[in-house]
C-alpha cells in the first residue's frame, strides 16, 4: 500500500512543478489572475505530493511506538 502513495506522490509532484513552472513563465506583470491561481495551485499540488511520498517512507524507517517505555523526564 505504501508503495502505491509513493507512486501517486511522484506523480503530485512532477504535475506541480510543471504547473509552478507554467505559471511563473506565463506570469509576466503579476495582474494576470490565471497565472496567480495557476502558482499557488501548483505550489499546493507539489506541496501534497511531497508529503504523500516522504510519510510512507518515514514510516517504514521509524521504529514502532512502545507502550511500556518510560515517559520523557
Amino acid at each position: 500500500m505504501s508503495g502505491l502513495f509513493i507512486i501517486i506522490g511522484v506523480l503530485a509532484l512532477a504535475a506541480g512543478l510543471i504547473i509552478v513552472a507554467i505559471a511563473i513563465r506565463n506570469r509576466g506583470d503579476g495582474e494576470n489572475p490565471k497565472a496567480t491561481a495557476m502558482l499557488i495551485g501548483g505550489m499546493m499540488l507539489t506541496t501534497f505530493g511531497l508529503l504523500l511520498t516522504i510519510f510512507p517512507i518515514v514510516y517504514a524507517a521509524g521504529d514502532p511506538p512502545s507502550l511500556d517505555a518510560e515517559p520523557a523526564r
